[in-house]
């Protein structure tokens, strides 16, 4: 059962399975989706001796902000500090982290900015963005990126507020190859985006990418400015990318292996589109399981980091 972490900005819901003693991994949940999606793989993770840490996201399911004054910030910067916090309120030291979508925006980030806090990181579904940089792209990956374009408009945010549940659902119809889900297990995850501040994380998350008075959080400044600066990251990363993921391409994510000087594996599951932690569990679980464990092996070997 989840239970809730108090951190210097949110009450985070949290669940927490696997032996007690073993190595710690943090799966956070991408967009729009929530923590529930990764049930199939925490199971194949305990089942391989780990001890999974399953978030909801700030905005998502039961996690609040403290003060309702705070800017609903939901750029990466912020997300990977919110696992940081959630780490250190658990007395964690050297940790896994693997992220889906969103969740793999802010792994990368972590990677970037406390590599030496991270075994491994594993990212499914979104390609590594450099210096955290969004850069407009071709038009045809920006003919499926159109709810992001939606939200920088203001009838279009106006929509979003009005009806989360409808907007998350037309992006699991449409990123995936039909047949994925049924309705019953998008009617037990749709809670998640009716929460008080999930409209708004969605909509900053993307509308601060282009809207310079969209609200920031001045505590992850110094953040945002040291992620400007890192373009290689050296902690052991998977990349896990659907190839047939009809919101972010395949060949956004291919040919990076430059980027990543503490090793690199990228591998291409045909027929699955965007959630692969939800539409490949098993052959997920495998994938993570096996990466970590080399990973970790190596990190122990080398003693603290």
């Amino acid at each position: 059962m989840p239970t809730t972490v108090r951190t210097e900005v949110l009450d985070i819901s949290v669940e927490v399975t696997g032996p007690a003693d073993g190595p710690p991994v943090v799966l956070l949940h991408g967009w729009p989706d929530a923590a529930r999606g990764w049930h199939g793989v925490q199971a194949g993770l305990n089942e391989r001796g780990w001890r999974t840490i399953v978030p909801d996201l700030r905005g998502s399911g039961a996690t609040r902000f403290r003060d309702a004054g705070t800017p609903r910030d939901g750029q990466a910067v912020a997300l990977a500090q919110d696992a940081l916090d959630l780490a250190d309120a658990l007395g964690l030291g050297r940790i896994a982290v693997v992220g889906h979508d969103w969740g793999a925006r802010a792994a990368y980030t972590l990677a970037a900015l406390a590599p030496r806090r991270l075994t491994a990181i594993a990212a499914l579904a979104l390609a590594y963005q450099p210096r955290g940089s969004f850069t407009m792209p071709g038009f045809e990956q920006a003919r499926a990126f159109w709810y992001q374009w939606l939200m920088f408009v203001d009838a279009g945010a106006r929509a979003v507020r009005e009806d989360p549940v409808g907007f998350a659902r037309i992006q699991w119809d449409t990123w995936s190859p039909p047949g994925w889900f049924d309705d019953d297990e998008f009617a037990a995850t749709a809670p998640a985006f009716t929460r008080p501040d999930w409209a708004a994380i969605t909509l900053n998350a993307y509308r601060a990418r282009f809207h310079a008075n969209e609200p920031r959080d001045p505590r992850y400044d110094d953040l945002r400015r040291r992620l400007a600066e890192v373009e290689r990251l050296g902690v052991p990363t998977l990349m896990i990318q659907g190839g047939d993921d009809r919101c972010d391409s395949p060949a956004a994510s291919a040919g990076q292996a430059a980027y990543f000087t503490g090793g690199y594996r990228r591998v291409v599951l045909d027929g699955v589109g965007h959630f692969p932690h939800r539409e490949a569990t098993a052959a997920v679980a495998d994938l993570v399981a096996d990466h970590l464990s080399v990973a970790d092996g190596r990190a122990r070997a080398s003693g603290p980091g």
